[in-house]
């Protein structure tokens, strides 16, 4: 799990898509489209890590800035946006960090408006079996990673992405159950976890 979350934490700085240039490309202004009638959403995710292991669990999201992804048991990692900071926990591992919401990679999900231009560049959009992938990178830094978002073109729906540090490392995911316009609680975009000394101490007091 250490794994995972270093290559998360890799890729921080992955927060609004792409550049000027990107409009160009076939697909691009579609994909902007798509992702800004999105007001709320909920999917299952099947997430590959680059340590073999394959985890599951669902993933909740409201835009503007809020999101969630919560891990099926035995996993007790969760990861809450809540408008301003992403927070990540795993009291097993002992694992616990926060970020501002623009330096983490999921944040293109979220981000009001949608806009791939900016930070960011689209290297490129590959289509093949009614899927559109879009490869996008750091226009000042391309070297630090990348991350492909994948949607389908007809109907145009979301279907994963994958993140690829400057290593190498790759988190795939997928999604499912996909579902859109659901009314989604507050609660599920705070912080709920214990607090970060316990988790960081093992639950020990001192």
């Amino acid at each position: 799990m250490r794994t995972l979350l270093a290559v998360m934490a890799a890729v921080l700085a992955f927060a609004f898509a792409a550049a000027g240039g990107a409009h160009a490309q076939v697909g691009v202004p579609e994909v902007e489209r798509y992702f800004n009638s999105i007001r709320t959403l909920q999917a299952r995710f099947v997430q590959s890590n680059p340590n073999g292991s394959v985890v599951q669990g669902t993933l909740y999201l409201r835009r503007p800035g809020r999101m969630r992804f919560e891990y099926d048991a035995p996993s007790q990692l969760k990861i809450v946006a809540d408008g301003s900071q992403v927070t990540m926990w795993d009291p097993p591992n002992r694992d616990f960090g926060q970020w501002p919401i623009g330096w983490t990679a999921a944040s293109f999900l979220v981000k009001e408006p949608f806009q791939l231009s900016g930070d960011l560049t689209v290297q490129s959009v590959q289509r093949q079996d009614g899927l559109l992938a879009l490869t996008v990178v750091q226009t000042r830094k391309p070297q630090e990673g990348k991350i492909i978002v994948r949607v389908s073109e007809n109907p145009m729906q979301l279907r994963g992405w994958s993140i690829i540090d400057n290593r190498g490392n790759k988190v795939d995911v997928t999604l499912t159950d996909f579902k859109t316009g659901t009314q989604l609680a507050d609660s599920l975009f705070k912080y709920d976890g214990p607090d970060a000394g316990q988790i960081l101490g093992g639950g020990r007091r001192n």
